[in-house]
């Protein structure tokens, strides 16, 4: 099954291009085109997933491009993180194509959307199974290509269309980097395969300062696409897409492909001292961050968007702290639990056509299935055992921990207090107390197996897929990663800390004892409570007001330098071009009357001359022989005087 992974990406290209070229009525029903493949790319994950934490490590490449003596080649990589990753992608994607049923059902674009979501799954999972950085970036590119699409989806709201350009723009800053890094990568070694640039590495052919040049300008890329500080301030903006596309984007797919990226290339990151730290610091800096904005948000999607930066923060943290279990285990619980949340949200904006926490309230009433699923969510990404986050979270404090780098481990510690803080806030806000829309509650209903199926199956992966990396069955996920590693790489084994466990445990209690005590028993004043922050709530209200930051900074300041290069063009360029244009036309007036008075004159009074001349000549012109013989006798006669006088 490993040598076909190739063509659990193939079939939802398939499905793309069938969906493309099917038109009329049956374009619409291009949904369960999608579906079908999508299922069985899934099912052939399962496959290879089996096979390769067994220990099957397989992959196959051809020729794709020669310049010169330069060769570029096009194929496919499977191990245990390959295998992980398909399986979460293949399922995740497949839940969305369902809740996209019911979500998107009469929407004016329907058949757009199905198709975009094949390629996007396309393009994910090609990044997944890439064995080369060229190969990797071609996926990367498309993948941002598909998310401008769906955030765009409902292009009409210029809200809409500008949080796609937004998020387009944004990300190609990080891209940027990482094309240069590639080059820089390239230069050094003279190729692009993961394998033999790995054994670069372990050879020493790098220097330690390429090596730092190049996982930096790597990383630049990840905090791009998965919207780390500075460059996070496009994906809270991306939740003006539909629903579904959050979920799968912004939790499970796109997002994590910056987290992959720094995953694969471990063997390098972790050559390099400087770049594990800044990976490391950014991570657990934008983790701590991005939590404290999302205690005060009021859009339901936009908690579950900076929680997923915090999320995302998370992984970098523990993949920068050295260790490769960590992040990838946090990026695989974190990829159920939070497209969970957000389909979850889902099924609530379905049902009451709102987003703000603030028009909800005791939902639970009337949609048990969608607070149950929610709750586990919530209780998962807590850290509450022994769901799945429980196990993750506590694999990234650990490697905090063991890093020698105590600020990052407290800054991970506070963080998971804030996460199980915001998340009691919301979930209580949505779920209980009095309803605070009585015409929207009235109206809130469950939705169809479209909507129960997908919430059902990720809230047991939510629960229940920690378990592969617990220590209850011997830590498997971590012999999983072992097997990913080239010859010479090791894995660094953890010391058990009872310590970390128990505040990590404290931490989530704690948070959500202090979300129940102000938003469900009302012990501590909301209003109380924001009059006593003052100034800091008003900070994480305006996000730090890093959006106004990067307008005046980029945005106005690219505004101004158009004016200033327009006037520069107006009066300065087209001033000039303007004086030699009205020059060249006073100088050929000039030449004009020049040519037309003494040119024009000379040639005109030459042949009024000979006009003349003629005039006077035709007159000698008798006809009458006599006359021309008197004339003849005429001249010798005065030819003869001047003869004799000359004589003389």
């Amino acid at each position: 099954m490993a040598e076909l992974a190739w063509v659990a990406a193939a079939l939802p290209f398939f499905s793309f291009l069938i969906q493309v070229f099917i038109t009329g009525p049956t374009r619409r029903r291009g949904d369960w085109v999608g579906i079908i493949a999508t299922a069985a790319s899934f099912i052939l994950s399962i496959g290879v997933l089996l096979e390769t934490t067994a220990g099957v490590r397989t992959g196959s490449s051809f020729l794709w491009a020669t310049m010169g003596d330069r060769t570029f080649r096009f194929g496919y990589h499977v191990d245990a993180l390959t295998g992980v990753m398909l399986v979460v992608v293949a399922l995740v994607s497949l839940m969305v194509h369902l809740f996209s049923l019911g979500y998107m059902e009469g929407d004016v674009r329907y058949g757009r959307y199905y198709t975009i979501l094949s390629l996007f799954t396309f393009s994910m999972l090609g990044l997944l199974l890439a064995d080369n950085f060229l190969q990797l970036f071609v996926f990367w590119e498309l993948v941002g290509l598909c998310s401008f699409l769906l955030i765009g989806h409902w292009y009409e709201e210029k809200a809409n269309s500008n949080a796609a350009m937004k998020a387009f723009l944004t990300t190609r800053v990080g891209d940027i980097g990482m094309a240069i890094g590639i080059f820089l990568l390239y230069s050094a070694t003279g190729t692009l395969q993961f394998e033999e640039v790995w054994h670069s590495v372990s050879a020493g052919l790098l220097t330690p300062a390429t090596i730092t040049a190049v996982s930096l300008l790597l990383f630049a890329g990840a905090v791009g696409k998965s919207a780390q500080f500075p460059l996070h301030v496009w994906l809270p903006d991306a939740m003006a897409g539909p629903t579904p596309v959050s979920a799968l984007i912004h939790a499970a797919t796109m997002v994590a492909a910056g987290v992959y990226l720094v995953a694969r290339s471990f063997p390098l990151f972790s050559a390099s001292p400087t770049a594990m730290y800044w990976v490391a610091a950014i991570g657990g800096f934008t983790a701590f961050f991005a939590a404290t904005i999302a205690l005060v948000q009021e859009d339901i999607k936009k908690v579950l968007a900076y929680s997923t930066i915090s999320q995302l923060g998370y992984m970098f943290l523990g993949l920068g702290s050295g260790s490769l279990v960590a992040g990838t285990f946090h990026l695989m619980t974190q990829a159920f639990f939070k497209s969970l949340l957000f389909l979850a949200s889902g099924s609530v904006i379905h049902a009451l056509h709102t987003q703000n926490l603030h028009e909800m309230g005791g939902l639970y009433r009337r949609m048990r299935w969608t607070a149950w699923t929610w709750i586990i969510g919530s209780l998962a990404m807590a850290g509450v055992p022994p769901l799945s986050g429980f196990w993750s979270k506590d694999e990234v404090l650990l490697a905090a921990y063991h890093s020698g780098r105590p600020l990052l481990f407290w800054l991970g510690l506070i963080t998971a207090l804030l996460t199980a803080f915001y998340i009691t806030r919301a979930t209580w806000l949505a779920f209980f107390g009095r309803p605070r829309d009585e015409e929207k509650f009235r109206h809130a209903h469950e939705g169809d197996w479209r909507f129960k199926l997908p919430l059902g199956v990720l809230a047991i992966m939510a629960a229940f897929s920690g378990f592969v990396g617990s220590s209850w069955f011997g830590h498997p996920f971590t012999h999983w990663m072992e097997t990913t590693l080239p010859s010479g790489f090791h894995l660094v084994e953890l010391e058990p800390a009872g310590i970390v466990q128990l505040l990590a445990l404290a931490a989530a209690v704690l948070g959500i004892l202090l979300g129940w005590l102000v938003y469900g028993a009302g012990v501590v004043s909301r209003s109380a409570l924001i009059r006593a922050a003052g100034p800091v709530y008003t900070l994480l209200k305006r996000k730090y007001y890093l959006d106004e930051l990067y307008g005046w900074l980029f945005v106005r300041t690219t505004v101004a330098l158009s004016w200033v290069v327009s006037v520069f063009d107006r009066y300065i360029v087209d001033g000039i071009v303007n004086l030699i244009a009205w020059f060249s036309t006073q100088l050929s007036f000039a030449t004009g009357d020049f040519d037309r008075s003494v040119i024009d004159g000379a040639v005109n009074g030459v042949g009024a001359a000979f006009s003349a001349g003629s005039q006077v000549l035709r007159r000698a012109q008798t006809g009458y022989v006599g006359a021309y013989l008197l004339v003849l006798l005429g001249a010798m006669a005065a030819g003869l005087l001047v003869l004799a006088f000359i004589v003389d």
